[in-house]
């Protein structure tokens, strides 16, 4: 069999062909069952440090692992065919040299079968974004509000909204760009910003809590859907609230259940069921 197979899954060159010619729609998935029904309606899906937080329960992303991300990378691509597939770098698995950055998204792409690893910053990160790139490892950046970096932000602060970090957010999207990612997060930054940095960058850039002007939007899946809880953050559209949908499914199936009623002779093997 020839190792020339046709390509059916979004690449990233494919996504970084959309820049100016139509809008990218992408959401975070950590599950096969979760990500086949994401597939063929979105461009690329991330596997996102937020599983820490939305599966695991987690107060934030900074104890997520390399081998954890790469456990839900895999689960993702298998139950995908279409969508390009991104995976998070975690706190600690790339900040302390570009060869350990290396060794992390390789360890992502071999072992989860990611095509593409995304990290978090700016000018510092460039360096390392440049040794990536050059080695095969395609890199979407990161900037704005940057979770890994709640401690150091104080919190989660939206970016861009005085002149200091305004700039420090254009020089982090310039220098990301210039080290060669294919696309940046625009995270929590200031619409005008975040619009201007669309104009000027050569890459793609994916908002959340951004601007429309981005290329794309992304979201976390849980969120959108209704299944993270009643506090809704202010960049988020909820799509559908599928938190009230599961309650009430599973109300019903207790009550069936202490009531006898299930299962019936239908769901059981060696029992012909009743006639009527």
């Amino acid at each position: 069999m020839s190792i020339h197979q046709s390509i059916k899954r979004m690449t990233v060159p494919q996504l970084r062909a959309c820049k100016g010619q139509r809008k990218i729609a992408s959401l975070t998935a950590h599950s096969s069952v979760f990500a086949s029904l994401l597939d063929e309606y979105l461009d690329f899906i991330l596997i996102g440090d937020s599983t820490a937080m939305v599966a695991y329960g987690l107060p934030n992303t900074l104890s997520f692992t390399v081998e954890q991300v790469a456990a839900h990378t895999a689960a993702v691509v298998r139950g995908t065919k279409h969508a390009c597939v991104i995976a998070d770098m975690p706190f600690g698995s790339y900040q302390r040299s570009p060869e350990q950055a290396f060794e992390s998204a390789a360890f992502l792409l071999a072992q989860g079968g990611a095509d593409a690893v995304k990290l978090e910053g700016g000018e510092v990160m460039a360096p390392t974004i440049a040794f990536l790139v050059k080695r095969g490892i395609p890199v979407l950046a990161h900037v704005g509000l940057m979770p890994q970096h709640v401690n150091t932000m104080g919190g989660y602060k939206a970016q861009g909204l005085d002149d200091e970090t305004a700039a420090q957010v254009k020089r982090d999207a310039m220098a990301v760009a210039q080290a060669g990612a294919f696309g940046v997060v625009l995270e929590g930054v200031a619409e005008q910003v975040a619009a201007q940095i669309t104009a000027e960058v050569n890459i793609l850039t994916i908002g959340i809590g951004a601007s429309a002007a981005c290329d794309g939007q992304i979201l976390v899946t849980e969120d959108m859907l209704g299944l993270n809880g009643a506090q809704v953050p202010r960049f988020v559209k909820r799509y559908a609230d599928l938190a009230g949908d599961v309650k009430k499914a599973v109300e019903r199936y207790a009550d069936d259940v202490r009531a006898g009623s299930f299962p019936e002779s239908s769901h059981c093997f060696g029992v012909k069921p009743k006639t009527k």
